[in-house]
């Protein structure tokens, strides 16, 4: 019994502790280091659940067996699990040593519909997380984003319920942008970002752009459009217009804007 002040530990795997390939990759050097971890006192560990390895087959073709495998030798090894919903790409990031896509039938799709990624004002696309632009459009065979995303979790809770329901997986986090964060992917160093600079908005793809101009005419301004003058990845705030010294984001239309992006 541990006293109602105890934290528990757990250490992050490895991010392609399951390979882009969908096989669980050096099991018994694996098993070797959970031993390490439980005789630490080490509570659990978390794992990346990558959409991207699961559903590579093709739509609603899930392939839970290397996670399964995974999860059973974490419960012999009795470690408790935090499992993360994994919607983006991992690769060209900070800290990102492997690359897992997103499912290729889903890449496809982009490759004749760029709209589903979320895309600056030059028009370059980034492909690490689907765009909310995409959420609610039924263009991925019938389904639309956020249907992808719910039926990979029911799938997930039907597959792995022996584990769920028998206390051994303590948390479900759910990724919901770049890196699995709340945000835009407006500093993207495969794109040539580099610290400090300011980034640039990302929400010129079709979809996004659409519904701009839709809330802008709803508000009485249909002559407005997303910003032109917010500058380049590597720019500062005072190399632009739109932040510069009495710059646009001061006007009414800048003010919009930052409301309208904000809550995406």
């Amino acid at each position: 019994m541990h006293p109602s002040n105890y934290v528990p530990v757990y250490v992050m795997l490895q991010l392609g502790v399951v390979n882009a390939d969908n096989v669980f990759e050096n099991p018994e050097a694996l098993r070797e280091q959970l031993k390490q971890l439980r005789a630490a006192y080490v509570d659990g560990v978390k794992v990346d659940v990558w959409w991207g390895i699961i559903e590579g087959n093709g739509p609603k073709k899930y392939d839970w067996r290397a996670y399964r495998n995974l999860f059973q030798m974490i419960k012999e090894e009795d470690l408790k699990l935090q499992a993360v919903m994994s919607f983006h790409q991992c690769g060209g990031n900070v800290g990102d040593n492997v690359t897992i896509q997103l499912p290729k039938w889903v890449r496809d799709i982009g490759d004749t519909y760029p709209d589903i990624y979320y895309t600056n004002r030059r028009g370059s696309t980034d492909e690490e997380y689907l765009s909310i632009g995409a959420d609610l459009e039924n263009i991925f065979q019938g389904r639309c984003g956020l249907m992808l995303y719910g039926d990979f979790m029911m799938s997930f809770r039907e597959n792995m319920s022996d584990y769920l329901d028998s206390g051994m997986i303590t948390q479900i986090e759910v990724g919901i942008g770049p890196c699995g964060e709340l945000r835009y992917p407006s500093y993207p160093q495969n794109q040539g970002w580099v610290f400090p600079g300011i980034g640039e908005f990302q929400c010129y793809d079709n979809n996004l752009r659409e519904g701009f101009k839709a809330s802008a005419q709803y508000a009485g301004h249909p002559e407005w459009d997303l910003p032109d003058d917010a500058g380049e990845y590597n720019d500062v705030p005072s190399d632009t217009n739109f932040f510069g010294a009495d710059g646009t984001y001061l006007t009414e239309k800048g003010i919009f804007f930052l409301k309208w992006y904000s809550p995406h």
